[in-house]
């Protein structure tokens, strides 16, 4: 359907110069019947329907210092984007520092607590010597005066209870030793994860490309423009976007009178600055209620509408600027001329009317104008000839023409798309 609307709008211009002829030094124009296309051309630029935003990292503040360029083609996996968190680089490299002091003090533990088992077993063993020595001697009590013999068996029960006490002692820091090694063990497992944990912020700082693409930087939230080298950014802030190829849309900003005038599912044929030969068809999908001003403190504001691209001959990349045409308006089958052969004279509407060598200055009515076409609905009939500019007073005839009562060729616009004649 729009494809025929387009083809049917270029045959009309064609129709427009082949009616068009000259009357010595004045264009002349036959009028005949024609579509009618009311349409409002205005700019607008491509964007995709879909797109992978790319973010600065969770909990990360850095500058830019490699950003590839708008329009750049990338490959999964290719860098887009490197960041720079000087604090974060710092906090890492002193915690690789205290996880080697902290090993250290570790082996030091262990080779405390490894010297200090050695010692207690050595006394352990002394004991073990000391009780075996008095076990020989108590051999000899029965030989022994009363007196010896209650200081043997003192020395026997001292012996024994030295023995349970440095058994004790031994378990004890066997238990000590595994303690104070677990605590120092977890404290640099602690310090691991949390090194772990940065190493892969760091990591995120080189940002990559998760699929195919052209790449788009986003606005900076604090310079207002598009990111540089250098600028800042911080968490979850968009740097790029990579737009999925296979489907765009149009996005227009609209002034606030043009804004008024479209509605939603008004058809729209496409015409690419950047890529002669190339058109599309699409609608209007939506509109946004909320002006926006076109500078900061402005108040000329600008809305934005969204149009699809439903078919196109070849598909233009993001960022290509378009020329909207915008179709309001269509009667089929009427009496069109051009807009510059209608004159005003105290807010009626004339045309001059070309009667032999001479011209009619007729009254007329138009249902539908434009800046370039006008509908009439009375006035004028499909095969007279009007003239395109003011013909000299002296080939004027003096008297007006007036429109009847009941226009026998009126046409009533019945909707934006068809009209009755009666």
């Amino acid at each position: 359907m729009l494809k025929r609307l387009f083809v049917l709008t270029f045959i009309s211009f064609l129709l427009f110069y082949s009616c068009t002829s000259h009357d010595g030094d004045l264009s002349v124009y036959t009028v005949s019947n024609a579509d009618f296309n009311q349409i409002l051309k205005i700019d607008g630029f491509v964007e995709p329907v879909k797109s992978t935003t790319l973010f600065c990292p969770s909990g990360i503040e850095g500058n830019i210092i490699f950003l590839l360029e708008d329009g750049t083609r990338v490959e999964q996996g290719d860098t887009v984007c490197i960041l720079e968190a000087k604090e974060l680089e710092t906090s890492y490299n002193q915690m690789l520092i205290d996880m080697e002091t902290e090993r250290a003090s570790l082996n030091k533990i262990r080779a405390d607590l490894d010297m200090q088992y050695a010692l207690l077993e050595a006394q352990v063993r002394n004991n073990e010597a000391d009780t075996k020595i008095a076990h020989l001697d108590s051999f000899q009590i029965e030989y022994a005066t009363p007196s010896q013999k209650r200081i043997k068996e003192l020395e026997l029960e001292k012996v024994s209870i030295e023995k349970i006490k440095f058994e004790k002692k031994l378990k004890a820091l066997g238990v000590i030793q595994q303690s104070d090694i677990k605590k120092a063990e977890l404290k640099i497992l602690r310090m691991e994860t949390r090194a772990g944990s940065m190493k892969e912020r760091l990591e995120s700082l080189i940002i990559k490309a998760p699929q195919n693409g052209l790449v788009t930087r986003t606005m900076n939230f604090i310079t207002g423009n598009k990111n540089q080298m250098g600028d800042v950014v911080w968490d979850n802030m968009p740097i790029v976007m990579i737009p999925e190829m296979a489907d765009m849309k149009v996005s227009i900003a609209a002034s606030e009178r043009d804004f008024k005038s479209l509605n939603v599912n008004d058809s729209v044929y496409y015409g690419f600055d950047a890529m002669p030969g190339n058109v599309g068809w699409g609608k209007i999908l939506k509109k946004s209620p909320v002006g926006k001003p076109v500078k900061e403190k402005s108040k000329v504001k600008v809305f934005e509408v969204e149009a699809s691209i439903d078919s196109v001959l070849e598909m233009p990349d993001p960022g290509f600027s378009v020329v909207c045409n915008i179709v309001q308006k269509t009667v089929k089958d009427t009496l069109v001329i051009p807009q510059v052969a209608v004159f005003e004279v105290d807010s009626m509407k004339f045309v001059y009317v070309k009667r032999g060598k001479q011209y009619e200055m007729r009254q007329i009515q138009t249902s539908l104008s434009f800046p370039k076409e006008a509908v009439i609905s009375a006035g004028l009939k499909r095969g007279e000839v009007i003239s395109l500019s003011k013909p000299d007073l002296s080939k004027v005839k003096k008297e007006r023409i007036l429109l009847p009562v009941e226009p026998s060729d009126s046409i009533i616009p019945n909707n934006k798309d068809q009209v009755v004649k009666r």
